[in-house]
């Protein structure tokens, strides 16, 4: 069995895992961001959580070897870490790569990625800057806010730094701007499903804190804001937002202890909080940061 499947991991470098739900237009772009990736051998894997599979002319209208469609028999209930996780069981990759439907890879990105993960083979996961693209009125505030991530996550020391900052701090990364070593995601039992949101900020923090991470400080993926999402209709005191971080937060303290986890919260508060110069609540150079 274990033979199997490290035959299977090696036949592809990235396996690049695309969830959908009525997206026709956008996931085709999507789509077409990796399949003209240069470097790593890959895959797509294009998994659509419309029962009625909306986006499959769209998908098959793309004739590349390398792309795998699924049309799921039923709805995920608005719970991509369902999606994603499916999608990870199935992926011959020996890294994972996980691309919302309206967001492109830049040329050259998942290269990046597996470079640095290559060269760093003790750390778990590697993500880089985002560029906010779209036409809502926060775009602007959405760029200066990734600026401002992508300075705080060049400045992070550790580890532990980068999981306060995940924990406690504003949106530092997207899933799309990361890369996930398959081993180290199936470590840490991969996405949360029982977590409706935020179930992206618990996997990275959780695989950064237990397997270390690699920052590469140029730009990785165009994201979309001002898009129709789950994340975007939350408002101020939603309930899932709360249950999502109660519930992060009695992961980390039954894993890393109490202690751990209320130094980090204090440290975050503190002397952490002055890292950011923008305290918004809404999620240059060419540099590389590692935290063990």
């Amino acid at each position: 069995m274990v033979q199997a499947k490290q035959q299977r991991a090696s036949e592809v470098d990235v396996s690049v895992i695309v969830p959908t739900y009525r997206r026709q237009r956008q996931v085709v772009d999507a789509v077409r961001s990796a399949l003209v990736q240069s470097g790593p051998s890959v895959e797509v894997l294009v998994f659509d959580d419309d029962p009625v599979a909306s986006a499959r002319e769209a998908v098959e209208s793309i004739r590349d070897e390398r792309l795998r469609y699924f049309a799921r028999p039923e709805n995920s209930g608005g719970r991509p870490a369902v999606v994603r996780n499916e999608g990870a069981s199935i992926a011959r990759g020996r890294y994972l790569h996980f691309l919302d439907d309206d967001d492109m890879l830049r040329p050259g990105a998942l290269a990046t990625l597996t470079k640095h993960l290559d060269a760093a083979p003790n750390v778990g996961m590697a993500f880089g800057q985002i560029i906010p693209f779209g036409d809502g009125p926060d775009l602007q505030s959405n760029r200066q806010h990734y600026r401002e991530a992508a300075r705080v996550a060049r400045d992070a020391r550790s580890s532990r730094e980068l999981a306060a900052h995940l924990m406690f701090h504003p949106a530092l990364l997207i899933t799309s701007a990361c890369m996930a070593r398959r081993e180290s995601f199936e470590a840490v039992g991969g996405f949360d499903t029982v977590m409706a949101v935020c179930e992206d900020t618990d996997l990275w923090a959780r695989i950064a804190r237990q397997k270390g991470y690699v920052f590469i400080d140029q730009p990785i993926c165009d994201y979309h804001t001002g898009a129709n999402s789950l994340m975007h209709s939350l408002v101020e005191g939603d309930g899932r937002m709360r249950s999502a971080y109660e519930r992060m937060f009695a992961k980390y303290r039954a894993e890393h202890g109490t202690l751990e986890f209320y130094a980090l919260k204090i440290w975050a508060r503190t002397a952490l909080r002055f890292s950011w110069t923008s305290r918004e609540t809404h999620p240059s150079g060419s540099g590389v940061r590692t935290g063990h």
